[in-house]
């Protein structure tokens, strides 16, 4: 996501990160390994910025001396191949043009202004599948961002118009089971959305924090650090 919209970031030893601002929903700097030292990393991002936040992968950072407040809580969560614990009646698609890609980015938006984040460019990385669950009639009205990596497939973004995610989870995991059937699926999720991918197979398997700098800090804050 970063790439797609001109931000180069780096990956090192203990952490990736981003000398310049990344796009709206998404960190700046990702924890790769446990303990990382937390003066180095938040000398690697611009926090000049308002907004700029990490993705704590193991949970275990101490942020605050940098003026950083925790923004959320959440569980890195894994699901074994397989298909989904109960059926859709959605079709699906990879969205794989510009205009797909823009029907799917209102859908996911609902009306919130925030469509334009999903530009063309993302369709060039060949490791993201931009997953869109249909009604009958055509329209997108589910969908989630797949990551494929050797061993695993991330999912984030997911979402459907009506029903949440409980209504999202069943085309989503549908379409990763038929576009990589031997892969488990991962990612992460809290407070309600967390017991929804447990009833769709998930398991809870340890946990992250979002930390973003700078006050004013809510649930709904822009930058809730996605994918």
């Amino acid at each position: 996501m970063s790439r797609s919209h001109g931000v180069a970031g780096a990956f090192e030893a203990q952490a990736w990160a981003a000398p310049a601002r990344t796009p709206l929903y998404y960190p700046d700097a990702v924890t790769l390994v446990p303990g990382a030292d937390p003066a180095a990393l938040v000398a690697r991002i611009d926090t000049a910025v308002p907004g700029a936040s990490v993705k704590d992968s193991f949970g275990d950072l101490d942020l605050t001396r940098a003026a950083f407040q925790v923004l959320f809580e959440a569980q890195w969560i894994h699901r074994p191949a397989g298909p989904p614990v109960a059926p859709s009646d959605l079709a699906w698609d990879v969205a794989d043009n510009p205009d797909t890609l823009r029907a799917w980015a209102l859908a996911w938006d609902d009306g919130g202004g925030d469509a334009d984040l999903f530009r063309p460019e993302l369709l060039d990385d060949p490791g993201t599948f931009v997953l869109a669950g249909r009604s009958t009639s055509g329209r997108v009205v589910a969908g989630a961002v797949a990551s494929r990596s050797d061993q695993v497939v991330g999912i984030s973004n997911v979402f459907a118009r009506d029903g949440g995610p409980d209504a999202a989870w069943p085309a989503v995991l549908d379409a990763v089971h038929r576009l990589f059937p031997t892969l488990p699926a991962v990612g992460y999720e809290h407070g309600d959305d967390l017991a929804t991918a447990v009833r769709h197979g998930f398991e809870p398997v340890g946990p992250l924090r979002i930390w973003l700098h700078g006050q004013g800090l809510s649930d709904t804050h822009p930058n809730a650090c996605g994918g």
